[in-house]
C-alpha cells in the first residue's frame, strides 16, 4: 500500500493551515502518517527491553514498546470496529500485565534492596532477605513477560488482536515483540533469578506444556488465516519456553536460533497474507478464499507452503533444525517429558499447516477468487524468508555457532 501499508484507501487531504504543507508532501510522494513515529518508538522500546540490566529500565522499555503498539493496532481503517476492539483489548489486558510486572519489581526490590539483575542474583546467592518475597516477585514479573509472549494462561488477547490489527502491525507484534519479550524473560531467568531455578523451572515447564497443547489444538478449529497463525504463534511460544526450562547454555543458544528462524518466517507468512485480497481491496483472510491459490499464483503459494512446512518442523527446513535444537536442550536439562509433549504438539500442528497447503494446491478455487497484489517491497520479504528457510535447513551450523557464541552476552 503506497502511503503506510495499513490501508488500501488513500487518506484525504487535511483542511486548514496543514493543507499548505500537505500539497508539496503529496506531490513528492510522501504522505503524512502517524505510523512511522509510533513504529520508531516501539522499535526503541524493543531494543532496550532485552538489553536492560535493571528491572526499572526494563519496565520503562516495556511501556515505550507497548503504548505505540496499542495505537497501531487500531489503525485498520477498512475494518475500523474490529481494529479498535483489538486495540482496546490489548490496552486493557496490557495495562493489567504491566501492573503485575511493576509489583514484581517492588517485591524483588524489597527482597534484594536493588533492582539490578546482578544485585538480585547476588542477594539470592547469599540467601539474604525473604525467599518467599523473591518467589512472589518472580511470579509477578513472569505474569507481565508471559503476557507479552502470549503464553497460556495469558494468551486470550493474541487471536483477537492479531486478527483485528493491520497485517503489517500483526507481523511486527508476532515477530519483533515476541523476540524482545523472550529476550527479556531469558535475561531475568538466567541473570537475575538463576539461583532459584529449582523453584521456577517446574512452573515454567507446566506453562510450556499448556502453551504448546492449547496453541496446536485450537489452531485446528480456526477458519481465518490470521487467527490460525495467531494460535500457531502461541504453540511456538511453548516450544521456546521448552528451551528456557532447560536453564543451560544449550537452551540459550537454541532459543536465539529459534527466535531468528521464527521471526523471519513469521514476517514472510504475514507478508503473503497481506498480498491476497478481495476484489474490493480488503484482505482475504478466510481460509475458503485461499482455495486454488496455487493454480493462480504458484510462486506465492509455493513460498507460503515452504514457510508453513518450516513452522511444522518438516526436515530440510530451518524450523526442523530449530525444534530439534530446543528439544535437544530440554533433554540435556533433564526435561525429557517436554520433548515428548513437544513432538506430539508438533504432530498436531502439522495437520493444520498441511490442511492449508492442500487447500491451496488441491482444491478448486471459488467462483470469485481473490486477487494477488504484488508490491515490490512486500514481494521481496517472503522470497527472502523462503530462501533463508531453505539455507538454514540445509546448512544451519554457521548460525548455530553464532548463537552459541552469543550466550555470553545474555549473561
Amino acid at each position: 500500500v503506497p502511503y503506510s501499508g495499513l490501508d488500501a484507501s488513500p487518506p484525504q487531504a487535511p483542511a486548514g493551515p496543514v493543507r499548505a504543507a500537505y500539497g508539496p508532501a503529496a506531490t513528492a510522494g510522501i504522505t503524512p502518517t502517524e505510523v512511522f513515529p509510533l513504529l520508531l518508538l516501539a522499535l526503541g522500546g524493543l531494543l532496550l527491553f532485552p538489553a536492560a540490566n535493571d528491572l526499572l529500565t526494563m519496565f520503562v522499555a516495556l511501556e515505550v514498546l507497548s503504548l505505540p503498539l496499542y495505537l497501531l493496532c487500531g489503525l485498520a481503517r477498512r475494518r475500523r470496529l474490529l481494529s479498535q476492539e483489538a486495540a482496546l483489548k490489548y490496552f486493557l489486558l496490557g495495562a493489567f500485565s504491566s501492573a503485575f510486572f511493576l509489583y514484581g519489581v517492588a517485591l524483588l526490590y524489597g527482597q534484594a534492596g536493588t533492582v539490578r539483575l546482578a544485585g538480585i542474583a547476588e542477594s539470592l546467592a547469599a540467601e539474604t532477605g525473604s525467599p518467599t518475597l523473591a518467589l512472589l516477585g518472580v511470579a509477578m514479573l513472569a505474569v507481565g513477560l508471559l503476557f507479552k509472549i502470549g503464553a497460556v494462561p495469558f494468551q486470550a488477547w493474541v487471536p483477537d488482536v492479531y486478527q483485528g490489527a493491520p497485517t503489517p502491525v500483526t507481523a511486527f507484534m508476532a515477530a519483533a515483540t515476541k523476540i524482545a519479550a523472550i529476550g527479556a524473560l531469558l535475561r531475568v531467568l538466567q541473570v537475575g533469578v538463576a539461583e532459584i531455578a529449582a523453584d521456577w523451572r517446574p512452573v515454567l515447564a507446566a506453562v510450556a506444556v499448556a502453551t504448546m497443547l492449547v496453541g496446536a489444538i485450537l489452531a485446528i478449529t480456526q477458519t481465518d488465516m490470521k487467527r490460525m497463525l495467531a494460535y500457531s504463534s502461541i504453540a511456538h511460544t511453548g516450544f521456546l519456553l521448552t528451551a528456557l526450562v532447560a536453564a543451560n547454555d544449550r537452551g540459550i543458544s537454541s532459543t536465539l536460533f529459534y527466535l531468528f528462524v521464527y521471526g523471519l518466517g513469521t514476517l514472510g507468512a504475514f507478508a503473503v497474507v497481506s498480498m491476497v485480497r478481495e476484489p474490493d481491496g480488503t484482505e482475504a483472510t478466510g481460509l475458503p478464499r485461499w482455495a486454488g491459490l496455487g493454480r493462480r499464483s504458484p510462486w506465492l503459494a509455493g513460498v507460503f507452503a515452504l514457510l508453513l512446512l518450516s513452522f511444522a518442523g518438516i526436515p530440510v527446513t530451518a524450523g526442523f533444525v530449530a525444534k530439534f535444537a530446543v528439544f535437544q536442550a530440554a533433554a540435556a536439562g533433564d526435561a525429557g517429558f517436554l520433548v515428548v509433549v513437544g513432538v506430539l504438539a508438533s504432530a498436531v500442528a502439522a495437520f493444520f499447516y498441511i490442511r492449508v497447503i492442500v487447500l491451496m494446491f488441491f482444491t478448486d478455487p471459488p467462483d470469485d477468487p481473490p486477487v494477488v497484489v504484488s508490491p515490490p517491497a512486500t514481494v521481496t520479504l517472503p522470497i527472502v524468508a523462503g530462501v533463508a528457510t531453505l539455507l538454514l535447513g540445509i546448512t544451519p551450523q554457521p548460525l548455530l555457532d553464532v548463537a552459541g557464541d552469543a550466550t555470553v552476552f545474555v549473561r
